[in-house]
C-alpha cells in the first residue's frame, strides 16, 4: 500500500472514530412516584402507579389523541374506527397487520405478531378466578355476552378457567378481526377499548411461561420495555427496539397554540422519541422536591409543602425560572375521598343512627383548612364524586358533602345518642359502648400531618380516634377485602365518562371492584346501569344528579377535594402536557439539551 493511499486510510478511520466518539448520549427521563408500584401485569393491577407504566408497554386497540382538547378517541392497533350496530351491542374491529410483540426469549426467537386472539385472551383473563384480578367486576360490567356465564361454570365444577371456550361476547372472526357483543346497550364501550393500561394485548404463551411470575416479566407490543425494577424503589423502561413505525401525529384544536406548536414541532417524528425512562420511587416530599432541584428528576408536581417557595403569589419564582424551569397548572381529573366501611359495625350501616354518624364526621371535617395547610390552596373542596372534566361533574353542584359544620355535626351526634356519658370528653354508642373511629394510615410525614388535623376535628365533636398505620399496597388489598374501618385515597378518571366514578356506588363492585365504601342502595344500582345504556344527554345529567344526592345522604363516601397539579419541567423536556383521563406520555415527549 502507499504511502497517500495509507494516509487517506487513517484519516477516514480517524474520522469514523471521532464521529462514533461524537454520537448523541441516550435520551433519558427521569421522574418520581411519590407510592409503590405494585407490577406490570395488566389483569393484576389496579393502583395509579403500576396503571402508569403499563400502558407504555402494552397497547390497547384505541388511544386518546395526546393534544386533542376536547378529548379525541383515534386508533392504536386498530386498523380504523369500529364498526357498530345501531343498538350499540356489537362492535367488530379490525387490527393492523405486522405489529409485533417485544422480543422475548419465550418466543424462541421468532417474531411474534399481534392477533385478534390476543385481544380475546387479554378480555377474558380478568375473568380467571386463579387471576384474582382487581378489574374482573369491571370486566362483568361491560356485558361481554357468555363470559360470566363461562366462569360460573369452571368455579361451579371446579376446572381452570377455560380460555379456548368461544363466547358470543368476544371471539376472534379471523387473524385480524375481533368481534364484541354486549347483553346491554353500551354507546360509550370505545372508552373501553382505549384502556391500554389494563387491557392492553397480552400473549398467552408469555403468561403461561411465567406464571405467577408474570408481574415482573410485562411483554407487550408497546414503545417501550421494562428493562429494570427494584420493587418500591426504581423502575427502568427501554425503548422497544423492535416497536414498529410509528408517527407523532396528535391533532390539537385550531386554537390551541401550545398544541399547535408542538405539531409544527414533532410532525412526523418517529416515536418514541426518547431512549430510556427511569421512576424512581420518593414517598417524602421533601427528598422528591430536593431531587427535583439537583437535576435529578426532569419534572416534579411541586409538593404541597413547597408550593410557597416555587409558587409565590402563584407564578413560578425567579430563581426558578432562571434556570429554565418551566410551570403548567392544572385542575386535576381527579378526586380524594374517604370510604366509611358500610359492613362495619361502628361506622357502617343504615339505620338512621349509623346514617348520622357519618354525616356528622364529615361535617365534623375542616377540608379547607387541610386544602390551606397540607395543599397550600392547591384543591378545591369537592360536593360530591363525581370528577372535573367527566360528564356528571357540574361546578355549580352544592351538597353537604362540601360544608365543615362542627355545631350541626355535634348536634346530630346529641339527637341519635351519641353522647359523653361517662364524663370523660369522648361520646360513647347510643347502646353506651365506647365510640372510637379508627383510620387507616401510612407513614409520610404527609399522612402524620393529616392525621393530625383529623384527630383534632373528629375530638373537637368528641369523638375518639385511632390510627392504623401500614403500607399503602397492603391497606389495599386490606381494603378490597372490607377490613379497613375508614381510609383517604386519590382517584383519577381514566375516562371523560362520569360512570367510571359512579361505580363506587355499585353493589356488584364490593368485594373486587371500586365500591371501596361497600354500599348497596337499589336505586343507585338502578341509576348506574341506566346510565350505562342512555347517551349523553338531560336525562342522563339528572341521574348523575341523582346519585350525588342519594350518596351526600348515606355518605358511605366523604369526598374531600379535587386537586391541583402543578408541574415543573426543565426546558429541555419539550412536549409535556399532563393527560387529563389516561396516563401513557412517555413517548410524546423529547429531550432537547440544546434547550437551556
Amino acid at each position: 500500500m502507499n504511502l497517500r493511499l495509507r494516509h487517506l486510510l487513517s484519516a477516514a478511520l480517524c474520522a469514523l472514530s471521532l464521529s462514533a466518539g461524537a454520537a448523541e448520549p441516550p435520551k433519558v427521563l427521569r421522574l418520581a412516584f411519590n407510592s409503590a408500584e405494585t407490577g406490570f401485569d395488566p389483569a393484576k393491577i389496579s393502583d395509579l402507579y403500576s396503571r402508569t407504566v403499563t400502558p407504555h408497554i402494552f397497547e390497547g386497540l384505541y388511544q386518546y389523541d395526546h393534544l386533542a382538547r376536547p378529548f379525541k378517541i383515534r386508533p392504536l392497533t386498530a386498523a380504523g374506527m369500529p364498526e357498530v350496530s345501531a343498538d350499540f351491542r356489537t362492535w367488530t374491529i379490525r387490527i393492523q397487520p405486522g405489529i409485533y410483540f417485544q422480543d422475548d426469549p419465550v418466543f424462541k426467537g421468532q417474531k411474534r405478531e399481534l392477533t385478534a386472539a390476543d385481544y380475546v385472551y387479554t378480555f377474558k383473563r380478568p375473568m380467571d378466578p386463579a387471576n384474582k384480578s382487581p378489574f374482573a367486576s369491571v370486566i362483568e360490567d361491560m356485558g361481554l355476552v357468555g363470559l360470566v356465564a363461562l366462569r360460573d361454570e369452571g368455579v361451579k365444577n371446579k376446572k381452570p378457567f377455560d380460555y379456548d371456550r368461544e363466547i358470543e361476547g368476544v371471539r376472534a372472526l379471523d387473524r385480524y378481526t375481533i368481534q364484541f357483543r354486549l347483553a346491554q346497550v353500551r354507546p360509550r364501550f370505545i372508552e373501553s377499548l382505549a384502556t391500554g393500561d389494563v387491557l392492553g394485548a397480552t400473549a398467552r404463551e408469555v403468561i403461561e411461561h411465567y406464571g405467577d411470575a408474570s408481574m415482573a416479566h410485562p411483554v407487550g407490543t408497546g414503545p417501550f420495555r421494562l428493562a429494570q425494577w427494584r420493587r418500591s424503589s426504581l423502575i427502568v423502561l427501554e425503548r422497544n427496539p423492535t416497536y414498529r413505525e410509528r408517527f407523532y401525529d396528535a391533532e390539537p384544536t385550531a386554537d390551541d397554540a401550545e398544541g399547535q406548536a408542538l405539531v409544527a414541532r414533532f410532525k412526523g417524528r418517529r416515536l418514541p422519541m426518547i431512549d430510556r425512562v427511569e421512576i424512581s420511587i420518593i414517598e417524602e416530599e421533601q427528598p422528591r422536591w430536593l431531587a427535583f432541584l439537583n437535576g435529578d428528576l426532569d419534572i416534579t408536581n411541586v409538593p404541597a409543602a413547597f408550593i410557597g417557595q416555587a409558587l409565590p403569589g402563584g407564578k413560578i419564582a425567579p430563581h426558578l425560572a432562571k434556570r429554565g424551569i418551566q410551570l403548567k397548572s392544572v385542575l386535576n381529573a381527579d378526586g380524594v375521598y374517604t370510604f366509611f366501611n358500610m359492613d362495619d359495625p361502628m361506622v357502617g350501616g343504615y339505620e338512621p343512627a349509623q346514617v348520622a354518624l357519618r354525616r356528622a364526621l364529615s361535617l365534623s371535617l375542616d377540608v379547607q383548612r387541610v386544602i390551606r395547610l397540607l395543599y397550600r390552596g392547591q384543591a378545591i373542596p369537592a360536593q360530591s364524586l363525581l370528577i372535573p372534566h367527566t360528564s356528571g361533574y357540574d361546578p355549580k353542584f352544592k351538597s353537604e358533602m362540601g360544608d365543615y359544620d362542627p355545631s350541626r355535626a355535634r348536634a346530630l351526634l346529641d339527637l341519635y345518642g351519641y353522647v359523653d356519658r361517662d364524663g370523660d370528653g369522648f361520646r360513647e354508642r347510643p347502646d353506651g359502648k365506647p365510640l372510637t373511629v379508627e383510620v387507616a394510615t401510612q407513614r409520610s410525614q404527609f399522612n402524620r400531618q393529616f392525621d393530625e388535623l383529623w384527630k383534632k376535628d373528629f375530638e373537637a365533636v368528641g369523638v375518639r380516634t385511632t390510627f392504623y398505620t401500614g403500607q399503602w399496597a397492603e391497606q389495599l388489598k386490606a381494603a378490597y377485602a372490607g377490613k379497613l374501618q375508614m381510609w383517604t385515597l386519590g382517584g383519577s378518571a381514566t375516562s371523560p365518562d362520569g360512570q367510571d366514578t359512579l361505580i363506587s356506588y355499585y353493589s356488584k363492585q364490593i368485594g373486587s371492584g371500586q365500591n371501596f365504601g361497600r354500599f348497596r342502595n337499589a336505586r343507585m344500582d338502578e341509576i348506574y346501569e341506566r346510565t350505562q345504556q342512555l347517551p349523553d344527554g338531560p336525562e342522563r345529567d339528572a341521574l348523575f344528579r341523582e346519585a350525588k344526592i342519594i350518596g351526600a345522604a348515606f355518605m358511605p363516601y366523604k369526598s374531600l377535594m379535587h386537586r391541583i397539579s402543578n408541574d415543573l419541567t426543565y426546558g429541555y423536556l419539550v412536549g409535556h402536557r399532563r393527560p387529563l383521563f389516561w396516563t401513557e406520555w412517555y413517548h410524546m415527549v423529547d429531550i432537547d439539551r440544546s434547550n437551556p
